[in-house]
This record gives C-alpha cells, structure tokens and sequence, in this order.
C-alpha cells in the first residue's frame, strides 16, 4: 500500500515504522518544523527544556520490548524511579538529550516531511487524496490520522465520513507553561521533578538535574484548572503570574531567561475504550493518545494497532 499519515508525533511515527516494516510506503506530513509533537525539546540561550511530555513509564511487555530497543540505541535511559520522597519502583523514562531523542530515533529513514500542513483529506476512487495548504497533494490507498480528535474529526467531516459521537466530542485539557532558565540551580528535590506539588501546577522540573541541559532551566506546568482559567490572560499578564507562581521554587535563583507556552491540546479528558479506530472500508484510521490513554505508552501502543490493522484490512 501507500499510506498517508498525518501527524509525526509518537504514534504516526510509530505506525509507520510498522508499516514500513511490511514493506509499505509511507510518506508523513506535519505542520510543525520538527518531528515528535509533545516529544518537544527546545533550547533558550544555554538552557535545555523538555517542553512537553516530561518523561514516561512502561505497563505492558510489547512496549517494554520497544523501549528496550531504544535504550540499546541510545535514544532513552531512566531517569528515576519516583518524585516523592519515597520512591515507588516504577522507572521514569526519558530521551537522552530530551524527549525529542526518541521521536528522531523512530523517524530515522522515514519520509517525514515539517511545515507541512494537510488541507484536506478526500475520497478518490478506491483511496484518498491528501491535499497541503500550498495546493501539492499526494494520492494513497489508505490514510492514518493521529493529530488530535478535534482536527481528524474535520478531516473526516469533509471527507464524508461518520465518527461516533462519543468520538469526535472528546476534548483536551490546555496547559499553560513557563520555561526559566535560571543563574543556580533551583529549589527542587535532589531527582528534579515535583507532580501536582500545589494548586497551580501539575509539574515542576529542573531540566539540569534531569540531564539534559548543562544550566539550571525548569519547566513548570500550570494545572488544567488553572490553565483554562488563564487562558484567555494577555500574554505578558499570564507569563507573569506564572512568573509569580514559580517563586517557590526557584530559592534563591534568579529567573534570567523564560518563555511562555500555550499548549490547547494537551490531554484528553476521557479516552475511546479501542486503541484506534477505523472506517468500514478498512482504509481510514485514526489513532492517537485519545485511544490508549493519555500517556506516551498508550500513544505509542495506539499507533501499532491501527497500523496493523490497516495491513490486515
């Protein structure tokens, strides 16, 4: 088959690692300037921030059998075993140079194509035709869509296709971010991390002490009730408050560089119960972190299904 897949993030890249793997072309269009999605390392001046996904853990064997592969290349280590003052055994995952470290492991030899933004998605005799906002398109026998549900649900409107309802109304969580890069090391626990320490944050993470920046540079995240609430703040007046909020935090360092984030589709607020979903033809699926949970387990474990399920179709 040739297969389009909108979406580079874990599971696209995932699937078509799969599909590759069977001898299928597969060609992955993006609209971002880098492959991963919430796989997202960026730097400001010196620092080094995981911006996104901040770290994962492993539940079930195949992904271990995954994970295990990418820590033989390089691409992953554990970071730690647990935030709180008693660790609970469970190890945390991460890139070695970041989370971006394993979405550029996976895309390795995949045609990935950035700023590229799908217009539409639409029926061409037995297969589809996937037209870009700068009016390229490319024709495919089948389509895989794993941005979130809000964008595949317009993508299957216009191309005449029906989702379920408890489908295409799942919504996300939004995520408002600060990330700070300091002139000491901060005021965090030894291992770096603190979860849901307060009423406004769900994380705080010293990117140092992780091992991916050489200088002190923190993430925090805003819960998704603080979040929605300041989501329509200015920008200058929110980065503020966040600003205000981190002191805590960060002792007695002082915040020498930060940049503010807005992140709209940051978790799903319920899950479909199958790890993906497909049309009745067999040839347009949809997959994502919407299906398997909102974890980089359950994105990854989402994308092998409906990749598999496309070859058996």
């Amino acid at each position: 088959m040739n297969v389009v897949v909108v979406g580079s993030g874990l599971s696209g890249l995932m699937a078509s690692r799969v599909l590759i793997e069977h001898g299928h072309d597969v060609v992955v269009f993006d609209k971002g300037r880098g492959v991963g999605g919430r796989l997202a390392t960026r730097r400001i001046g010196e620092g080094v921030f995981d911006h996104g996904a901040q770290f994962f853990t492993v539940r079930e064997d195949e992904f271990d059998r995954h994970v295990q592969e990418w820590i033989a290349a390089g691409a992953v280590r554990e970071w730690c075993r647990g935030f709180g003052p008693d660790q609970d055994g469970f190890p945390r995952y991460v890139g070695t140079a970041g989370m971006t470290s394993i979405a550029k492991h996976l895309s390795r030899d995949l045609d990935v194509r950035q700023s590229a933004l799908v217009f539409s998605v639409l029926p061409e005799g037995d297969g589809w035709k996937t037209t870009l906002d700068d009016g390229s398109s490319v024709d495919s026998d089948a389509v895989l869509l794993t941005c979130p549900i809000a964008q595949s649900f317009g993508f299957a409107f216009t191309a005449g296709i029906e989702m379920p309802e408890d489908l295409r109304s799942i919504d996300y969580d939004r995520t408002l971010g600060l990330l700070a890069v300091l002139d000491r090391p901060p005021a965090i626990p030894s291992r770096g991390a603190v979860q849901n320490p307060d009423d406004n944050f769900s994380f705080v993470g010293d990117n140092m002490a992780k091992g991916i920046s050489p200088v002190p540079a923190v993430t925090f995240h805003a819960n998704p009730a603080w979040s929605l609430a300041h989501w329509d703040t200015p920008h200058d007046e929110a980065e503020a408050l966040l600003t205000e909020l981190a002191r805590p935090y960060l002792g007695d360092a002082r915040i020498i560089a930060s940049n503010y984030k807005r992140w709209r589709f940051a978790t799903p607020q319920r899950t479909w119960p199958d790890r993906h979903w497909m049309n009745d033809s067999g040839n347009f699926a949809i997959a994502g972190d919407a299906f398997s949970g909102p974890r980089i387990e359950g994105a990854a474990m989402s994308g092998l299904s409906a990749a598999r399920a496309l070859i058996s179709r």
